[in-house]
């Protein structure tokens, strides 16, 4: 046995995602039976073809070497340009960190800011890696709670009582995953003004900010007055472009930070794949209509499982206003959200995800992703209605 060699933060991580219980799915699969798989946060949408060609003719062109740590210059200048259009933040080329994913701007944003004894403020209901990740690196994480009530975002009250001498970042994350809630301009307005001043970062994960149902674009806290310089952005092409597999993301930061982030992509992963970067100017230049087509399908789905999920008595749900994912209440059945996961792929074959695992304030509600066609959604909510009518 070498367990005990092992370091304890390492043996404490334990995350509870849609792979580990799309990995208990498949054992009711393999007796033959149908499961509806609303587990997983990935788009069931291929990656459009004209990215999947340029992919494929970089690779014949020869883009299958080392590349530059921080990414390809070509690249890290379209994504500027991007950057600056779309979130409304003037940066280059030399603010732009390429990343293989989006989660690595997350593990360095945390490995060189936080300390053992210093503070994290999170969403609570969050991304679980958030928590994860920081009590890892001997961080304390702060819960932030995100309350049902006002459509999962936050009171500034809530944020200025955890606001310390000790907080040394704060993860803000909108649209939201595992909620869909979406901040506001006045929500960020506040925030800013509450730690304009302070010595702390912010890191603001933005990968689901193109899925979003409302009229208005989601404003980055980077926008706002002097704010810019404090936050770094988690971004990539995983949900928007269907390019999970891929593993293409970016982070937009201070040419201060990209310098501190160089060394730890070096000794980390080296660089990013070549041939996924040119994918991702095709992505970022080419026809943006698979893009609309997706997000459209998506809204329509998130409709179908709005309305159905708030027809079954004992559940309600609020309306996400972007990411693809439901968050019901299910508080009143007397089950733990644990126990109504395990009930329902066991009792219904429908896979989903406990609200437990994105922290204490997900306790009483699950998680359902609509990435799934309208017919799978239907056939869920039929599912899920029989089978808690005998709780």
């Amino acid at each position: 046995m070498i367990k005990h060699l092992f370091t304890p933060q390492a043996q404490d991580i334990h995350i509870v995602s849609g792979f580990e219980i799309k990995q208990k799915a498949k054992q009711y699969e393999d007796r033959g039976l149908k499961v509806i798989h609303l587990e997983l946060g990935e788009p069931d949408f291929d990656t459009p073809e004209n990215i999947v060609r340029a992919g494929m003719q970089a690779m014949e062109d020869g883009f299958t070497h080392y590349g530059p740590a921080l990414g390809l210059p070509a690249f890290r200048e379209i994504i500027a340009k991007y950057v600056s259009s779309y979130k409304n933040i003037q940066v280059d080329a030399s603010n732009i960190v390429v990343t293989p994913g989006a989660k690595p701007i997350l593990f360095y944003t945390i490995l060189s800011l936080v300390n053992p004894g210093d503070e994290v403020i999170i969403p609570s209901p969050g991304f679980m890696i958030y928590e994860a990740m920081t009590r890892f690196v001997g961080g304390i994480p702060v819960p932030l709670p995100m309350t049902e009530e006002s459509n999962f975002r936050f009171s500034l009250t809530d944020l200025e009582e955890r606001l310390s001498s000790k907080t040394k970042l704060l993860i803000l994350n909108s649209p939201q995953n595992p909620t869909g809630g979406v901040l506001t301009r006045e929500d960020l307005e506040g925030v800013a003004d509450l730690v304009r001043d302070r010595d702390l970062m912010i890191l603001s994960d933005e990968i689901y900010d193109r899925m979003i149902y409302t009229e208005e674009t989601p404003v980055s806290i980077a926008s706002l007055p002097g704010m810019q310089e404090k936050t770094i952005i988690l971004d990539g092409f995983s949900k928007t472009y269907a390019m999970t597999g891929w593993r293409l993301g970016y982070g937009v930061m201070s040419q201060e930070a990209a310098a501190i982030f160089n060394p730890l992509i070096v000794s980390s992963n080296s660089c990013t794949a070549s041939f996924t970067q040119m994918a991702g100017i095709e992505a970022l230049t080419g026809d943006q209509t698979a893009v609309t087509d997706m997000i459209q399908e998506f809204r329509k789905r998130r409709d179908v499982m709005i309305e159905g999920l708030n027809s079954i008595t004992g559940i309600r749900c609020v309306q996400p206003s972007g990411a693809f994912y439901a968050f019901p209440n299910i508080g009143s059945f007397g089950l733990s959200s644990q126990e109504m996961t395990d009930y329902l792929l066991d009792e219904a074959q429908v896979a989903t995800l406990p609200g437990s695992t994105f922290g204490e304030h997900g306790e009483g509600y699950i998680r359902l992703s609509y990435a799934n066609s309208v017919e799978n959604l239907q056939e869920a909510l039929n599912r899920i209605e029989t089978a808690v009518r005998k709780l």
